[in-house]
């Protein structure tokens, strides 16, 4: 495993389509649900959940995805649904982490999207860390509530993200990234 500040200081998002098999191990899938789980929490409120897609599972919500796409889009083409159709099936496991709120006099909603916002980052180290390539990201199915729906998320949950995890098919490039001198400011 790498040095955690060389891995943090290295780490890089890999796009699904560059992404191949295998997916991690029932172990090492284990580990990377433990450590999303390892995120501040104040008030121990857990307001998060996980959804795994893997194997069929990700065509079968790929078919919910295709299908409100073209509810909403009529005049969608054949190679339309294909696309939608694919959405989750690049990597070979993607994990939906769910967020919802509860009410609590010391916890306000925005500080438990925040956990949910920090257990998909700890998904994300986490498989990088166990050599897997890791990409967080959403799309316009991620806010639509009848694909949540269909993905059987309860009417108060949202989706934080979609991880998609799997193995680098090519050597990973990093992007430029901000300048310290223009985000840090000191009171």
């Amino acid at each position: 495993m790498p040095d955690a500040i060389e891995l943090l200081k290295t780490r890089r998002s890999v796009k699904p389509r560059e992404m191949s098999g295998p997916g991690p191990s029932p172990a090492d899938l284990e580990t990377i649900l433990t450590i999303g789980a390892r995120v501040p929490d104040h008030g121990k409120l857990a307001p998060w959940r996980f959804i795994v897609f893997e194997g069929d599972g990700r065509l079968r919500a790929g078919e919910v995805i295709a299908r409100v796409f073209a509810q909403k889009n009529p005049q969608a083409t054949e190679a339309d649904l294909e696309v939608e159709r694919k959405r989750l099936t690049d990597a070979p496991l993607v994990i939906g982490v769910v967020s919802f709120t509860r009410p609590h006099p010391k916890v306000p909603a925005f500080e438990q999207e925040l956990s949910a916002g920090a257990s998909a980052m700890n998904i994300v180290t986490a498989a990088t860390a166990l050599g897997y390539g890791a990409a967080w990201l959403t799309g316009w199915f991620a806010f639509d509530r009848d694909v949540l729906d269909g993905l059987e998320l309860k009417p108060d949950e949202k989706l934080a993200g979609l991880i998609h995890i799997g193995t680098p098919s090519k050597p990973n490039e990093d992007r430029p990234r901000p300048n310290l001198s223009e985000i840090v400011t000191r009171f």
